[in-house]
């Protein structure tokens, strides 16, 4: 479909912004590790509970964790989703105007200015065994959303303006197969709280990143 662009992409335009230091992988991964060992700290108190009761809290925690990176999985899914549109020039006029809006929103819904985001890396776990194992997960997942969905989505909106951007392209291949790491290690971590307690809690609720993008 036919671009509304009316002129050539500037370089200024396609150049690929540097991330400030507060966003960049090498700082958030030790950051978010820190923050969930310290809630992991602060609620691992002897616990004397049934396992009943430790299925129940756990559940709990689970349904939170869900809950809250609900919105920045579904926005990295609408990203993809629109990448590939873009990629295939499938989107009317007027739909491709409202590309940069919708990204920025799927953007917004992955940083931690957003409620849930922050609702989700200050998850309170239980103090059992299994508890700790989902204190290991929920660093993983808010991981997974500030760091890589969130670059992934960025790398987009690059994309929005110029397909070609080699860097960008190389970025969102790099960022695919960190999403499908993280994914993998919170599923191991939840693994690991199903045996410590014995039980089947509910299931990671994450989108899948693809194997590979158009264009990359």
């Amino acid at each position: 479909m036919t671009s509304t662009r009316t002129g050539p992409v500037t370089a200024a335009e396609t150049a690929v912004p540097k991330k400030p230091f507060y966003k960049r992988r090498a700082f958030l991964v030790p950051s978010v590790l820190t923050l969930v060992l310290a809630v992991v700290v602060l609620t691992d108190l002897p616990q004397d509970s049934s396992r009943s009761a430790q299925i129940s809290n756990d559940t709990s925690v689970m349904s939170e964790v869900n809950g809250d990176i609900g919105p920045c999985s579904y926005a990295l899914g609408e990203s993809f989703n629109i990448y590939r549109d873009l990629y295939a020039r499938s989107l009317t006029e007027a739909e491709q105007r409202q590309v940069p809006g919708l990204l920025t929103d799927d953007q917004a819904a992955c940083s931690f200015t957003d409620d849930s985001i922050y609702q989700l890396s200050t998850i309170t776990v239980p103090g059992s065994g299994s508890g700790r194992d989902l204190g290991q997960l929920v660093g993983t997942v808010t991981l997974w959303a500030t760091a890589d969905a969130l670059s992934a989505i960025e790398q987009v909106q690059v994309l929005d303006s110029d397909l070609s951007n080699r860097h960008a392209l190389k970025v969102l291949a790099s960022d695919e197969k960190l999403l499908r790491s993280d994914r993998a290690q919170a599923e191991a971590e939840l693994a690991a709280a199903d045996k410590s307690v014995q039980a089947r809690l509910p299931a990671l609720d994450l989108v899948q990143a693809p194997a590979s993008l158009p264009g990359g």
